[in-house]
């Protein structure tokens, strides 16, 4: 007697069809889901949005230019300034809108402390934009 994997002896309980009973479970579960889900996805809820326009806002702020010179002279935009009329000329820009951009050029040789001083009169007068210019030429 020859063993073969096809041979049909006894079936050894084995089974050689599929079971469809599962399958078809899981096909009425899903047919149910969306035939609930269906409607749902149907349904709308009219809604008043507002229209933006497509077009790009290109306002860009103003700079102002403030320059320390080496002997502590403070220059807004090249026009030499007292410390009491820089407080003043901070606050005016502050209350712009939108807010101008201070740039803060330094010569290399003024003390630390100016440079503070005037960054701390930014910060009290409200301009929150505040960026440094460098000259990388000279090294």
């Amino acid at each position: 007697m020859a063993m073969s994997p096809f041979a049909s002896d006894d079936d050894d309980g084995l089974m050689n069809e599929i079971n469809m009973t599962p399958l078809v479970d899981v096909m009425l579960v899903l047919l149910i889901v969306f035939m609930v889900t269906i409607p749902v996805i149907r349904h709308a809820v009219k809604i008043d949005l507002p229209h933006a326009s497509s077009q790009k806002e290109d306002t860009k702020p103003a700079q102002i230019n403030i320059s320390i010179e080496a002997d502590g002279t403070v220059l807004w935009d090249g026009n030499a300034v007292s410390d009491e009329q820089l407080n003043a000329k901070i606050a005016a820009a502050a209350q712009q809108e939108p807010q101008p951009e201070l740039h803060l050029n330094a010569d290399r040789k003024v003390q630390y402390e100016k440079v503070a001083q005037v960054m701390s009169a930014a910060q009290s007068g409200g301009l929150t934009k505040l960026g440094f210019v460098t000259d990388p030429a000279h090294k």
